[in-house]
């Protein structure tokens, strides 16, 4: 005698989830409107709105910057530098802002990011360059360094404007990105290259380095260098961009 057991499965079973449900402040401003909330009321949950956009517009950038930095190649240097002047030989290599639009652009467009420069070029004034990152969601940060007039090589006035733009332009793309400055491609001789700040240059990060709060041995540790006064020129601006960079975040 052969006996068939029938197994039925539960139809339309609900899975009911135990997650309980995310309130944003724009659910919150949808049931004031609802529940006929005050004018106060309204205005307060419209800036508690503005600030948690703000937050996760800057997430998304954190992300989107991890993201692209991870997949950015090291920038290959297309550019050779050779003059002799009264001061000697100049000669390095390195990576003009096209090679570098043309690796980062890409990456960067892929994850929501772009960039652009802001210019100050006043009288008798360093010349000053601001990049800029911004993501879709909205969130930015900046950038900036400032240097004198490119007198080096057998330059008129405007192009020594336009080498100082050029090069800043690069150098704060760069420090924007977290991009490491390669050996040799700060435009300076060879045989400086590894010459530390001076004085006033060690003061003024010093300086930042107060006003920031900065743990002075870990930001040494950071560089890779041993101390500030022993900074190397070539590190300086990516030195100057980091603490830059932690001031305007606690300012903002």
């Amino acid at each position: 005698m052969n006996t068939a057991l029938d197994i039925q499965e539960p139809q339309g079973r609900q899975i009911v989830s135990d997650a309980p449900a995310i309130v944003t402040p724009m659910t919150m401003i949808d049931r004031a409107l609802a529940t006929g909330a005050a004018p106060e009321t309204l205005e307060k949950l419209l800036a508690l709105q503005e600030r948690w956009e703000a937050n996760q517009g800057r997430k998304a950038f954190d992300e989107a910057m991890a993201a692209a930095k991870a997949e950015i190649p090291t920038i290959r240097k297309n550019r050779t530098v050779d003059f002799t002047s009264s001061k000697g030989r100049t000669h390095y290599r390195h990576e003009d802002l096209a090679e570098i639009a043309a690796t980062v652009n890409p990456i960067l467009s892929k994850f929501g990011l772009s960039y652009r420069f802001k210019t100050t070029n006043a009288p008798n004034e360093p010349i000053t360059v601001t990049c800029i990152i911004t993501h879709r969601m909205g969130y930015f940060e900046e950038t900036t360094l400032s240097g004198p007039r490119d007198d080096s090589g057998n330059k008129n006035a405007i192009q020594q404007v336009g080498s100082t733009l050029t090069y800043l332009q690069r150098m704060t793309l760069k420090a924007a990105l977290g991009l490491a400055a390669s050996e040799d491609d700060d435009g300076r001789k060879s045989s400086e290259a590894d010459e530390p700040i001076n004085q006033a240059q060690a003061a003024r990060v010093l300086a930042l380095i107060e006003e920031t709060g900065t743990d002075t041995e870990k930001f040494c540790t950071y560089l890779g260098i041993e101390s500030i006064a022993a900074m190397p020129a070539t590190v300086l601006p990516r030195a100057l961009a980091s603490l830059n960079k932690k001031k305007g975040q606690a300012n903002g």
